[in-house]
C-alpha cells in the first residue's frame, strides 16, 4: 500500500468514525430500543460505510476518471470530493436504509422501507457528510496552499539566481561598458540582441530582447512593453501573439506564461501565488502578469 492509498485509507476510516459517533449520539433509526445491542448495530453500519467509501473511491478512479490527487489545486480537490459526496451519500443511505428493513425492523416496525424513511436517512447522512467535509475540505486546503507558498519561495531563489547575470549585465549597460556587457552577455541565456518585430503591416517594433518586459495579446494587435531609457514604453503591432513567440523561439527566457502574455522571465521581478493561481510580478511598472495552468509547468522548467 503506497503513501496515497495509506491516506485514503486513513481519511475515510475518520470519516466513519465521524458518523458513528454521531449515530452513536443521537440514536436514530431506533437505535435506542437495541440498548447495549446497538453497539454492534453500530459497529455493522460502520464497516458497510467504510466499503461502500471505497466502492466509490473506484468509482470515482476508473469510471469519473478522477484518481485521488493533491498536486492538482484546491479547485480540484474541492470538486473532486463533491462528486464523492454526491455519489457516495445517496448509495450509503440506500444501504443504511435496507439494514434497517432487514435488520432493525424486528424492534422499530417504523424501519420498514418505505420512501420516508430513505428520504430520513439521506438528511442525516447528508449532514454527517456535510459536516466531515467542511473539516477535510478546510484541512487540505492549507496543506496544498503551505506546499504553494513552499514552491513558490524555490521559484523565487531560482529566479533570482537565474537573473544574476543580467543583473550584473544591467549595471555595465548602465556604466557605458560595452566591452564589460558582451562579455558578461555570452554567458546568459538572453543575450542583448536587437531584433525587429513585425507584423501583418508595414510597422515594425525593434528592441532589445534584454529590455522586453512582456508582449499582451490586444485584439488584433499585440502590445509589445520594454524599457526604453530607463522608462516602460509601449507599443502597438498588428499581429499574433503566435508571430511574436515563432520569432523569439531563439530565447529561451521568454516564455509564454497565458494564451494572452509573453513574458521576459529576466525582467520579472518575483512570482506570486495566491489560491492555486500564479501570477508574475514586473520590474519597473510592477504589473501582476497571470500564469495560466496550462503554461504553469513550462514557466516553472524555464526557471529551474
Amino acid at each position: 500500500m503506497d503513501k496515497g492509498q495509506k491516506e485514503t485509507f486513513r481519511i475515510r476510516v475518520i470519516s466513519v468514525g465521524f458518523t458513528v459517533l454521531s449515530l452513536f449520539v443521537f440514536k436514530p433509526f431506533g437505535l435506542a430500543a437495541w440498548q447495549w445491542e446497538a453497539y454492534a448495530h453500530l459497529m455493522i453500519i460502520g464497516i458497510l460505510g467504510f466499503g461502500t467509501c471505497m466502492l466509490v473511491e473506484i468509482i470515482l478512479k476508473y469510471l469519473v476518471k478522477m484518481p485521488r490527487s493533491t498536486g492538482r489545486g484546491v479547485d480540484y480537490i474541492i470538486r473532486r470530493n463533491l462528486w464523492f459526496q454526491l455519489i457516495n451519500t445517496p448509495l450509503i443511505s440506500l444501504i443504511i436504509c435496507l439494514y434497517r428493513h432487514y435488520v432493525l425492523s424486528d424492534r422499530e416496525a417504523s424501519n420498514n422501507l418505505s420512501w420516508s424513511n430513505y428520504f430520513e436517512t439521506l438528511l442525516i447522512i447528508a449532514f454527517c457528510s456535510f459536516a466531515i467535509g467542511l473539516y477535510w475540505r478546510f484541512k487540505f486546503r492549507n496543506r496544498y496552499l503551505r506546499a504553494e507558498l513552499e514552491e513558490t519561495q524555490i521559484l523565487n531563489m531560482q529566479l533570482q539566481k537565474m537573473q544574476q547575470p543580467l543583473a550584473a549585465l544591467d549595471e555595465m549597460k548602465q556604466a557605458n561598458e560595452p566591452t564589460e556587457v558582451t562579455k558578461i552577455a555570452s554567458d546568459t541565456t538572453l543575450p542583448p540582441t536587437t531584433i525587429v518585430l513585425s507584423g501583418t503591416t508595414s510597422e515594425t517594433v525593434t528592441l532589445c530582447t534584454y529590455d522586453l518586459l512582456y508582449i499582451e495579446a490586444v485584439g488584433n494587435y499585440v502590445k509589445v512593453c520594454q524599457l526604453c531609457d530607463g522608462k516602460v514604453h509601449t507599443d502597438m503591432l498588428r499581429a499574433t501573439s503566435k508571430q511574436m513567440e515563432d520569432d523569439l523561439k531563439d530565447y529561451p527566457m521568454i516564455v509564454r506564461c497565458h494564451r494572452a502574455f509573453l513574458v521576459n522571465l529576466g525582467q520579472v521581478e518575483k512570482i506570486v501565488s495566491k489560491a492555486g493561481s500564479m501570477q508574475l510580478v514586473m520590474k519597473y511598472n510592477h504589473e501582476a502578469i497571470p500564469v495560466s495552468r496550462s503554461n504553469m509547468s513550462q514557466v516553472k522548467s524555464a526557471i529551474i
